[in-house]
């Protein structure tokens, strides 16, 4: 009988019989089989007793400022990133670093928000030692919540006291040949990017900054790159008697040397004899970091440093606007010239010529002029030419009524004469300018830059300094001069402007991939 019971209480059906392969075991929790491992639980069980992501927040706050389009990076500096960018990542990844140091971070990516949600998904790929040495992973997302917040410089910017440095940079001449120049050098070297504004006015240029630092910066600039002086000053705002600390807005004040290109000068008897017994009246051909000068009845050169004009100063005798135009009559060039003892260097890139020239407005007369010139390798006979008059104009120059009238030059020669509307027309390159506020500007502004545009094509060695873009309508032309003979910037010398949209297709959202 009680065979027969439990025989009948014991049934087949009543238990489930699963085939354990010899490489497997049953989880301790749930007893489904499972590879081997040193927790003995598969992974949901063990996920049910570990979680690696606790003490890691799922929502982070980021702070973004409208103004500027820039996000906090802590403690107190503030980046510009675009959404989905490498530079966003890691700033949020940094915000996570403080929680993950007993984990290991495997992978991160954005998840797709709506761009004005104010939201920002990033998910995370993390692993960790768990239970008897095995290795958990887990996927999990960190929602990051923009806050705008207005920075520093934006908030100096609307309460109308954002600058704390000004650079006053100024230039007491008629041309602004060297603020051209000096312009471009300053394109090129990115110094403008961290003005907070720049202001040009009638005889100068101001650049206000945040920082007395990046204020230094450009007036050391300034000192390597034009020959100049420099005064600093600095006004008290306030001060916290609490914590002793002052706040003072500081100003630069630089002043160019008042030489421009192709202007002319008359050196004093002692400078022209310590630059190699020069004559006194001499032509500036550039102005870099030093004033580059040639005696036009030698082609002696020398260069005049900032700190040696300031010991003997001299002024610009004429304006470009006083240039008159003459004619080549007659050219006869001067070979094999034998200099005075204690001479100094002479120009190996001009040519010594005496001319015979006259005015074009006194073509009814018969007056001509003689005169030697440095340009002897650009003209010929019936040629046009700028230069000054010496011989009909009253000038007041310390040095130059001293001189002996002998000595003093009829007419100076200063560069050959071109048709400018042709200049302009085939003109096939441009240059950046700053942006600005412009204010009383004047009326021959423009011809003063054509000016400028003319000489960077006439001086190789100006425009080395100089990055010089391809025109976007004009067609490019390989040849060096024009059909009159007018000096043109071969393709060779030419960069192509490249903007954002050209490389990523507008923010750069097309090159980015999941």
């Amino acid at each position: 009988m009680s065979c027969q019971s439990s025989s009948a209480t014991i049934c087949p059906l009543s238990f489930s019989f699963i085939p354990l392969h010899l490489d497997h075991s049953l989880c301790c929790t749930c007893g489904v089989p499972i590879p081997p491992n040193p927790a003995n639980m598969c992974v949901a069980c063990l996920r049910t007793q570990v979680d690696i992501s606790e003490g890691i927040p799922k929502q982070v706050t980021v702070h973004f400022c409208k103004q500027c389009e820039r996000y906090l990076q802590p403690p107190a500096s503030w980046v510009q990133c675009a959404l989905e960018s490498r530079e966003l990542l890691a700033l949020c990844l940094k915000k996570l670093k403080s929680s993950m140091t007993k984990v290991r971070l495997i992978d991160a990516g954005f998840l797709w928000t709506e761009p004005h949600s104010k939201r920002i998904k990033i998910k995370l790929t993390i692993q960790k030692e768990v239970m008897n040495g095995a290795i958990l992973q887990q996927v999990f997302v960190v929602e990051f919540v923009v806050q705008y917040q207005m920075c520093d410089d934006c908030h100096r910017v609307e309460a109308k006291d954002f600058w704390k440095a000004v650079v006053q940079v100024r230039q007491k001449t008629v041309h602004k040949k060297t603020f051209y120049y000096l312009e471009q050098l300053i394109l090129k070297h990115k110094l403008h990017q961290n003005s907070l504004n720049i202001k040009e006015i009638h005889d100068g240029i101001d650049f206000y900054y945040g920082s007395k630092q990046h204020a230094q910066k450009m007036v050391d600039f300034l000192q390597c790159t034009v020959p100049c002086r420099s005064k600093t000053s600095q006004r008290l705002i306030s001060h916290d008697i609490h914590s002793n600390t002052y706040n003072y807005k500081s100003t630069f004040s630089v002043e160019i040397v008042p030489v421009c290109k192709d202007n002319v000068v008359c050196l004093s008897p002692r400078l022209a004899q310590s630059l190699g017994n020069m004559g006194q009246v001499c032509v500036c051909v550039r102005v870099t970091s030093t004033i580059h000068l040639i005696d036009p009845s030698t082609l002696q050169v020398a260069e005049v440093d900032g700190n040696t004009y300031w010991r003997y100063p001299f002024n610009s005798l004429c304006n470009p606007r006083q240039l008159e135009e003459f004619i080549v009559m007659d050219l006869d060039i001067i070979r094999d010239q034998k200099l005075g003892a204690g001479a100094g260097v002479r120009s190996n890139k001009h040519t010594l010529a005496e001319v015979w020239v006259q005015k074009t407005s006194e073509m009814d007369t018969s007056q001509q002029y003689h005169c030697r010139t440095f340009l002897g390798h650009l003209l010929n006979i019936g040629d046009l030419v700028l230069g000054f008059d010496f011989a009909n104009s009253n000038i007041n120059d310390e040095h130059l009524n001293k001189m002996n009238p002998h000595h003093v030059p009829d007419v100076v020669l200063i560069k050959k004469s071109y048709d400018r509307s042709r200049r302009v027309k085939r003109r096939n390159w441009k240059l950046q300018e700053m942006a600005r506020d412009r204010e009383g500007m004047d009326t021959d502004d423009e011809r003063q830059y054509q000016d400028f545009l003319e000489d960077l094509e006439e001086d190789e060695a100006l425009r080395k300094n100089v990055n010089i873009y391809r025109g976007e309508q004009l067609i490019p032309v390989e040849s060096d001069t024009d059909d009159d003979g007018a000096p043109r910037i071969s393709l060779m010398e030419m960069m192509e402007e490249l903007s954002l949209a050209d490389a990523t297709g507008g923010e750069g959202a097309d090159m980015m991939t999941d």
